[in-house]
């Protein structure tokens, strides 16, 4: 696996974090694993995070932990697979950084790479000739964007966007394909995941027509927080009202009764879950369908 070249040194970017701030106090304590230099799409690991790599087997290839340990560090469908089907795709992944807004796929665009999340989350919308998206599925650490390779087609039906930035594992399609003609094991989760993320979107279809727009906020923050792995989270009131196709003052008309009950808190693109089990309980019950997928 290949860490996109050039970027900072990481003690510049330890230089630059404000003496005593919030960053800096996090780093002491070891809750940072990388900082991602978006100026350069480059992820720079700190020593523990890349001890801990390459113990998992996620940074060397000869490296030889069970899988189950990989998974909990890396990509969960990467983490999963035999340590031989694992290794055949070391070669051909990239670690890079994708900033927030980037948009990775276009409907019927032949697609050129997929993507494996490692802590960025990407929200999958569709579309409607010129008319704004409708989110249908989410895709963090424990998937993959670029299913539709796996299943026989190079264009996707859906427009993929970065809704929060972080470190991704890439392949280009050619090598993607040759991996998947070898390695029986990868081809069985994909076919899996697909499954999941086609079930994933029929409840979606259903949870737009039939629940109240609060309790689909509740669920769509929910699960966006559960695949950044954090309680503050960077969302328009555009990019919400796509999520739920609808207009952006019902946003507010539905954020507020949660921020009122002390739920969330929300203020300049920017929502932090105050109380994850009051904000379950405010949720459809399309969450707990679709939770683990």
């Amino acid at each position: 696996m290949r860490a996109r070249g050039g970027g900072v040194k990481l003690e510049n970017i330890l230089l630059g974090l404000a003496k005593g701030g919030i960053e800096q106090r996090a780093v002491d304590a070891g809750e940072i694993d990388a900082v991602i230099d978006y100026a350069n799409s480059n992820v720079v690991l700190l020593p523990a995070a890349r001890r801990a790599l390459r113990e998992a087997g996620a940074w060397d290839s000869a490296a030889s932990e069970a899988p189950e340990h990989r998974s909990s560090i890396v990509n969960s469908l990467l983490g999963a697979l035999p340590k031989a089907e694992y290794q055949e795709l070391l070669g051909g992944l990239e670690l890079l950084a994708l900033p927030l807004g980037e948009v990775l796929q276009q409907p019927g665009v032949p697609l050129a790479h997929v993507y494996f999340p490692v802590d960025c989350v990407i929200v999958l919308l569709a579309t409607a000739e010129h008319e704004r998206g409708l989110g249908v599925g989410l895709i963090g650490y424990e998937g993959m964007l670029g299913i539709s390779l796996a299943l026989g087609s190079d264009a996707p039906p859906v427009r993929a966007l970065v809704q929060a930035g972080g470190a991704v594992l890439r392949m280009n399609a050619e090598p993607f394909h040759a991996a998947l003609r070898r390695c029986p094991a990868l081809q069985r989760a994909l076919y899996r995941y697909a499954h999941a993320k086609l079930a994933q979107a029929w409840q979606t279809a259903a949870c737009n027509s039939l629940h109240a727009t609060e309790a689909r906020l509740a669920r769509w923050l929910l699960m966006i927080s559960e695949r950044a792995r954090s309680e503050e989270l960077l969302l328009t009131q555009a990019l919400l009202a796509d999520l739920l196709g609808v207009q952006r003052t019902t946003i507010n008309e539905a954020a507020g009764p949660l921020q009122q009950r002390g739920l969330i808190g929300f203020s300049r693109g920017k929502i932090r879950i105050l109380d994850r089990k009051r904000l379950e309980a405010a949720c459809c019950g399309c969450y707990r369908v679709m939770s683990g997928t």
